[in-house]
């Protein structure tokens, strides 16, 4: 008798110049504290990046890494079926906008040396 329980993925690798990318949860309230109703729901489009595929981690000219925040335009990102909350998206690195940073104390100590 076959097994018919289905296979379970425990991995998503991106190939091609894409990354995986969690979807942050979209905002329910304005930066005043006003509370939005579902109906008034501001599209999020930023997110952290998951994995990366293995064009973009050898690309030197791709800032992209791993855990980076990022902007990114959903239009081309595919839904990835594989958590109950659907969060994960395969986005194609050219609809990156762009990466969240912070200013590092690197910057600051060459300065002052």
């Amino acid at each position: 008798m076959a097994n018919t329980r289905p296979k379970v993925f425990e991995y998503v690798e991106p190939i091609g110049a894409r990354v995986l990318v969690r979807k942050d949860d979209p905002k329910r309230e304005t930066k005043g504290g006003i509370a939005l109703p579902d109906a008034a729901e501001i599209p999020t489009i930023t997110g952290r990046i998951v994995t990366i595929s293995a064009v973009v981690e050898h690309d030197d000219d791709m800032p992209l890494r791993q855990y980076d925040k990022i902007l990114f335009h959903p239009k081309n990102a595919i839904p990835v079926d594989f958590e109950p909350d659907n969060q994960l998206f395969v986005v194609p690195v050219e609809d990156v906008v762009a990466v969240f940073r912070r200013e590092t104390n690197e910057a600051e100590e060459t300065e002052e040396a």
